[in-house]
């Protein structure tokens, strides 16, 4: 049962995290037009994007004045607590982030994206039970089943693979990043006094930090013969899949279970696929569309399960009021 005390009711959780998930399966073809446009690497477009999201995201926090933190949310953390909880966060991005790459460098793609994305609900469930006593039961196990099952499809069903043991082990430490983040922020969300707000630029700024001294020996200013759409494309990159993306990711995170975070995540590659097939001119096949449908069905499963367990929670609350 979840235990929202943040203030942001579930059924808003879950829509920030519908549109995270979309927002972040845009940035695959961002980056493939990146690096059709100039000589940026990978580890140099992961720093730009978070250096320049911190930049928005902190903008962003200035003008607005908004917070994430609900007004019958508990007094602001000390400094120290939530320095801890930045780095916490953005050490987990940066190796969610760094190792993903390496991974699809050193074993392609799609095998990444299955191992990384595959792995994470599973690492996630497991520890969200260890850790945070979550509870999926039979519909929710088979609902991540069965997203996991549509992932596979739609990734690998197009074509064949080649599976390498490093790539393999990279991708695996890529999901244990993804899932640390994720499991930290539904912990600190549970007790009143997350600010997904300054979670989010905090995570930022580390991530950006670790990531400064590799993207430098790879290269920070990248060679184009076109520059006005470069700074375009890495204006989208850092604010739609990425300030815009990990602002609603962290707000929806610490107020969702973990589990059925993971698997609206798998929006990513369903996003990715929909995108493919409708601007780039991609062919609909049938696992595309087999694995689309799977995935889908299983999130909307899971998801209708989330809010209505919300729904019979805060029930319970105003029984006892009443009382």
């Amino acid at each position: 049962m979840s235990n929202n005390v943040s203030g942001l009711p579930v059924g808003r959780g879950l829509i920030y995290l519908v549109v995270a998930g979309a927002a972040w399966g845009t940035a695959g073809a961002a980056a493939s037009l990146v690096y059709r446009t100039s000589d940026m690497g990978p580890v140099s477009l992961s720093f730009w994007r978070c250096a320049a999201g911190l930049a928005v995201l902190y903008a962003a926090r200035l003008l607005t004045g908004w917070s994430g933190r609900s007004r019958a949310a508990a007094a602001p953390l000390p400094l120290g607590r939530r320095v801890g909880r930045a780095a916490a966060t953005g050490i987990g991005l940066a190796v969610f982030q760094t190792a993903y790459f390496a991974a699809v460098s050193a074993t392609g793609l799609a095998v990444a994206t299955v191992v990384t994305l595959g792995a994470g609900p599973v690492l996630i469930a497991l520890g969200a039970r260890l850790t945070l006593g979550e509870r999926l039961g039979r519909g929710g196990l088979a609902s991540v089943a069965g997203a996991l099952s549509g992932l596979v499809v739609l990734v690998l069903g197009g074509g064949d693979a080649t599976v390498d043991p490093m790539g393999v082990l990279l991708a695996l430490l890529s999901a244990a990043g993804y899932s640390a983040m994720t499991l930290l922020t539904r912990w600190w969300g549970r007790d009143g006094g997350a600010d997904s707000s300054g979670a989010t630029v905090g995570a930022f700024a580390v991530t950006s930090l670790v990531l400064l001294p590799f993207a430098a020996a790879e290269g920070l200013v990248p060679h184009t013969d076109a520059p006005g759409a470069l700074l375009l494309l890495l204006a989208y990159v850092a604010t739609v899949p990425t300030a815009l993306a990990y602002g609603l990711y962290f707000a929806g995170a610490a107020v969702v279970r973990s589990a059925t975070v993971s698997v609206i995540m798998l929006l990513e590659p369903v996003s990715a696929a929909v995108l493919a097939v409708a601007l780039l001119g991609e062919r609909l096949t049938a696992a595309t569309l087999a694995g689309t449908l799977l995935m889908l069905g299983s999130m909307a499963g899971l998801a209708a399960a989330e809010a209505r367990d919300a729904r019979a929670a805060r029930r319970a609350r105003g029984d006892v009021v009443a009382v």
